[in-house]
């Protein structure tokens, strides 16, 4: 079992319940996804780059990761209908976990000039997302293998119905959200 995974079970479950009031505990927010995208559009001229952009992902996520094909032509990107233009992992239950653990503990503080993560964020519905300018922030990745700094989006997906829910949620598990 994930580390975060029982701190959520054992104790931010009854804190959560406790602060908001909760009768039932199917009330209380929890984690259902996390969604890690990363765009090139490099790939448009070159094929390449998607296939080193898949292997990081894969490498950091710890799972295969979709191919993102673009969904209607766009003559000034020079962009056809079905060309490959990104990829995204959809992570859920052990592997969000650890996932979560790994970007809370190891990558955010490797990141130049980090003051912390922007509160307004939240999208109204409890969802949270972010960005990463670079990918070598992750132990995973060898920077000497690394032909081009690419940014991603990471994307939390919480049950929880209004963002001080969702941010009361993030905050437990140690994000550093102002």
């Amino acid at each position: 079992m994930a580390r975060l995974f029982d701190f959520y079970k054992e104790t931010l479950r009854g804190k959560l319940q406790e602060e908001f009031g909760y009768s039932n505990p199917m009330q209380i927010p929890k984690l259902e996804k996390i969604v890690v995208n990363m765009g090139v559009g490099e790939a448009v001229n070159d094929s390449k780059k998607i296939d080193a952009a898949q292997n990081e992902l894969s490498l950091i996520s710890g799972q295969k990761p979709v191919v993102v094909k673009a969904k209607k032509s766009v003559a000034t990107f020079k962009l056809r209908e079905g060309m490959p233009i990104g990829c995204k992992v959809t992570l859920r239950r052990d592997r969000m976990y650890e996932f979560m653990d790994r970007l809370v503990n190891i990558a955010l503080p490797q990141v130049r000039d980090f003051r912390g993560l922007p509160g307004r964020s939240f999208d109204g519905r409890g969802n949270y997302a972010m960005g990463l300018r670079e990918q070598i922030v992750f132990p995973e990745i060898d920077y000497d293998q690394v032909d081009e700094m690419r940014g991603m989006d990471i994307i939390f997906v919480t049950s929880a119905n209004t963002d001080q829910e969702a941010k009361a949620l993030l905050k437990g598990f140690n994000m550093p959200i102002n």
